[in-house]
């Protein structure tokens, strides 16, 4: 499964670097890092506990694609746009919170909730184009001090690998498991699922570029990511059944980074 992984980020660094040699243009490289908040089907949805209790980190590095340093010809593209791609890692642990699990009178009903637990790791690969609206490329290079807001748009693939378990003892017996993950789901035995794969996401950024040095920037950014898939978690209770479980998996990223403009 790694096999794919591998040869598309051969492929799109050695595509990124022939374009590169055969033009004008700046670049950058990073490294951005941060907490993650995970949205599954491990607790209950839009709930503040499970927000903050299904929670991870995540690491990257980046590179910037600059049209505007060693370009002459200004253009509103040129000066507002940057296009970034991005090597990146996290893990999240996973419980269930919310209602179902905190009612103290219903603790013997949900057992098997509260002993189920989880873990998701992504490798992931992606571009986003990066928009500045409000202060042009060139006057925040030359400008020590200044903040530059953006928002970001882009997709991203990406290798999970997830493992769900429970402290009761082995899932799929109903001494064990809560009854709505004993039901088939999408080609699975049950609802839920020890496995890894590959999927593709969009994602939606906002953040702010601030100029440390002549040569250097601080980041900071949240970022939104939505994922095709329904099992990066390890769940996906049947949807035809039950329909409080229909989106799919998704997670945040408040990250924050350093920058670093090369020359060649």
């Amino acid at each position: 499964m790694f096999k794919p992984i591998i040869l598309t980020i051969f492929a799109f660094f050695g595509i990124s670097n022939i374009a590169i040699a055969q033009s004008d243009l700046a670049q950058e490289v990073g490294i951005i890092f941060g907490p993650t908040t995970f949205q599954s089907d491990f607790g209950e949805r839009n709930n503040f506990d499970t927000n903050v209790g299904n929670n991870g980190f995540g690491i990257g590095i980046v590179h910037f694609i600059n049209f505007s340093a060693n370009n002459n010809r200004e253009s509103f593209f040129t000066e507002h746009f940057k296009v970034r791609s991005e090597l990146s890692f996290n893990h999240t642990k996973l419980e269930h919170f919310g209602e179902w699990v905190e009612n103290e009178k219903r603790k013997n009903l949900v057992q098997h909730l509260r002993a189920m637990h989880g873990t998701s790791t992504l490798v992931n690969l992606g571009a986003q184009l990066e928009f500045s609206p409000f202060m042009k490329i060139h006057d925040f290079e030359n400008t020590i001090g200044s903040f530059s807001p953006y928002i970001s748009l882009g997709f991203q693939v990406s290798y999970y690998n997830t493992k769900v378990s429970s402290r009761l003892g082995q899932l799929g017996l109903p001494l064990t498991t809560y009854p709505k993950y004993l039901t088939p789901s999408d080609g699975r035995q049950f609802g839920f699922s020890s496995e890894n794969g590959v999927v593709l996401s969009a994602t939606l950024g906002a953040g702010v570029h601030y100029k440390l040095t002549t040569m250097s920037d601080l980041m900071f950014e949240v970022r939104y990511q939505g994922y095709n898939s329904d099992w990066i978690d390890g769940l996906n209770p049947n949807k035809d059944i039950y329909k409080e479980n229909k989106s799919n998996d998704s997670q945040v990223w408040f990250n924050a980074g350093y920058i670093y403009y090369l020359e060649f």
